[in-house]
């Protein structure tokens, strides 16, 4: 866990050779990359939309969310990047893995502190929807 504050950069197309402690942002690819903030030097690339992460930029900063989890990566390093700043998450479980994979319900909390190692209850799928969306749900089902 190395990597505490990061320098992002907009480009077109990603660079052969990814910079340590840089993200790069491709607006027409709609993809952030950049390598594993643990410093293991894995490439970590991650599409931007609505299924996949959100990129906000402030004017001096970038955020992405959900976290970062390179669980396929041997380091298995787990992360937020808020304000350009790398804030480490706890590990997850092998089923906490999967489960998050699979859609779930895996708990992608900041709140939690890193090296907490306690199982995350699924999260039920009308507790996932924001107050209006359950409204709109609960008034228009069939």
């Amino acid at each position: 866990m190395t990597t505490a504050r990061l320098a992002h950069t907009f480009v077109d197309c990603f660079p052969d050779q990814l910079e340590p402690g840089t993200v790069y942002v491709s607006i027409p690819y709609a993809t952030v990359a950049h390598l594993c903030c643990c410093g293991c030097g894995n490439e970590a690339v991650t599409p931007l939309g609505r299924a996949e992460w959100k990129l906000t930029f402030d004017g001096e900063s970038i955020s992405l969310h959900p976290s970062i989890g390179n669980w396929s990566f041997p380091c298995r390093s787990h992360y937020w990047i808020r304000n350009n700043t790398v804030h480490w998450a706890r590990r997850w479980s092998d089923k906490q893995i999967a489960a998050n994979r699979s859609g779930r319900g895996a708990v992608d909390d900041p709140h939690t502190p890193a090296g907490n190692l306690q199982e995350a209850a699924p999260v039920p799928a009308e507790r996932r929807l924001t107050p209006l969306l359950r409204w709109l749900n609960a008034r228009f089902r069939h």
